[in-house]
């Protein structure tokens, strides 16, 4: 747990580096396009729209998605509600696993930890998540799903996204400077991801109730749930599921715990790896 502390009061002392980094981030990485930093939007924009055509409208038309005895949503909204997670966590891990190795030759001309680095890198997804979730309320609000009390469990579901997300970009940074093969493997992995988390899938649907439990563990089931929770209105998400909210956190708090044990351990030869 010393090595928690450490990293988490580096975060706190360089907060308002984190934040001008993450900015600095987002526009180098556009300063060559007209429309700048708007890309951020357009592209993860399209690929719901190739999701919404495949699985919602044309090719693969799903059914309605039963939420209660009484209320279903037609897939594409079901959909939406998980894939703006699956977007800014998809990008957040793939670059958060590269990001000290790949900016470690930062430290010669600036001076700060470098367990900031997956923080503001992350940071600078997030941003662009925010803007994808706000389009979102306004497409659910248009579509008859209107702003509702429920609404303001989304402020707890955006940290505990960012939370969870960050932890893991912690572990698997370190992991991928150490191991230049773990960046290879984890791709791979998250390729399976969008089809293996219940984003284009109902949960409910496996009769097997071990497999059902073991996928119900999966941080981001909760959070997925979370958002389709508070955007349909359906109920206190937090309280109602109290259980995996705590194995949410659980989850969230040794990964950080870990991560910032291998980092704290090991960053000092970073430059060895490199």
């Amino acid at each position: 747990m010393k090595s928690a502390f450490i990293v988490l009061k580096e975060q706190i002392q360089y907060n308002y580096l984190i934040r001008r980094l993450s900015v600095y981030e987002m526009k180098s990485k556009n300063n060559d396009n007209y429309l700048g930093m708007t890309w951020e939007l357009i592209n993860p924009l399209f690929q719901i729209a190739i999701y919404w055509f495949v699985f919602g409208y044309g090719i693969r038309q799903r059914a309605s998605v039963k939420l209660t005895d009484t209320f279903e949503v037609p897939f594409f909204y079901w959909m939406l509600a998980g894939m703006v997670i699956w977007l800014f966590f998809y990008r957040s891990i793939i670059e958060g696993s590269k990001a000290i190795y790949t900016r470690i030759r930062m430290l010669a001309k600036m001076n700060f930890p470098m367990s900031i680095i997956p923080n503001f890198v992350v940071l600078g997804r997030y941003y662009i998540h925010i803007g994808l979730l706000l389009i979102t309320i306004v497409i659910f609000n248009f579509n008859g799903y209107h702003l509702n009390v429920y609404y303001i469990q989304l402020i707890y579901y955006a940290f505990a996204l960012f939370a969870f997300t960050f932890s893991l970009s912690l572990v698997m940074s370190t992991l991928s400077t150490i191991i230049r093969d773990i960046q290879m493997f984890l791709q791979s992995i998250l390729r399976m991801g969008l089809y293996l988390s219940p984003i284009l899938w109902n949960v409910d649907t496996i009769a097997n109730e071990t497999v059902n439990r073991l996928i119900k563990i999966n941080p981001l089931y909760y959070l997925i749930e979370g958002y389709r929770f508070s955007l349909f209105g359906l109920g206190w998400h937090i309280t109602d599921y109290w259980k995996q909210t705590v194995a949410f956190w659980i989850i969230t708090i040794l990964l950080f715990s870990f991560g910032s044990y291998l980092h704290v351990k090991f960053r000092k030869h970073f430059i060895d790896y490199v």
